[in-house]
C-alpha cells in the first residue's frame, strides 16, 4: 500500500430515515390559537345598552297637534347654527338657547335638531352638547321639516313647494 493514499471509510446509519410528520410545530401553532381565541371571546361580548321607549298603539286617539312653541335647531351644510329658522352665531347658541329653555316648564324642556345631509357630524355634536348644557332634558332628531316650517325665509305649504314671494315695497 501506498503512504499518500487514504482508504474510504463508509458510515453505516444507525437507523433507517424517519418518514413520520413532526407534529410538535403544529401542536404549538393550534395552542397559540386557542389562547388568542380565549382571550379575544370575552371582549366580543359587551353589549351596548339602547334605551329603547317603549310603543303603546291606540288607534282611537289622533295624533297630538305640533306644539308652535318647540325648540328646532338647525345645522347647515356650512355648520351655521339655527334656532327656530332665526341664524344666530356660534358664540350666542348657548345663551340664547338657555333663555328659551328656562321660559318653559322642567318637563318641556325639548329640543329638536335637524342637520343637513352634509353637515359636519362634529358640528351637530357640539350643537347638541351645547343644548344639554343648556339646560335641555330631551333631545330629539328630526327627519323631516314641519310643513309650517321656515326654510331660509320662505314658508312652505302644505304640499311641500314654497309659496309666491311678496311684492316688493316700492320706493
Amino acid at each position: 500500500m501506498s503512504r499518500g493514499h487514504k482508504q474510504r471509510q463508509w458510515v453505516k446509519p444507525a437507523s433507517a430515515p424517519n418518514s413520520e410528520i413532526n407534529v410538535t410545530p403544529l401542536v404549538d401553532v393550534v395552542l397559540v390559537l386557542l389562547i388568542i381565541f380565549m382571550v379575544v371571546t370575552p371582549l366580543l361580548e359587551k353589549d351596548i345598552l339602547v334605551r329603547v321607549p317603549e310603543t303603546e298603539v291606540e288607534e282611537n286617539q289622533p295624533p297630538p297637534e305640533p306644539d308652535d312653541q318647540q325648540i328646532v335647531v338647525q345645522v347647515d351644510k356650512a355648520g351655521a347654527y339655527s334656532i327656530n329658522t332665526e341664524q344666530i352665531p356660534a358664540s350666542d347658541y348657548i345663551p340664547r338657547l338657555k333663555r328659551m329653555l328656562n321660559a318653559k316648564k322642567p318637563d318641556e324642556k325639548v329640543v329638536f335638531f335637524m342637520a343637513d345631509d352634509a353637515a359636519n357630524y362634529g358640528k351637530l355634536v357640539v350643537a347638541l352638547d351645547g343644548a344639554r348644557a343648556a339646560g335641555a332634558k330631551i333631545l330629539g332628531m328630526a327627519t323631516e321639516l314641519p310643513q309650517n316650517a321656515v326654510i331660509q325665509g320662505t314658508q312652505t305649504t302644505p304640499d311641500g313647494a314654497a309659496p309666491a314671494p311678496a311684492p316688493a315695497p316700492t320706493p
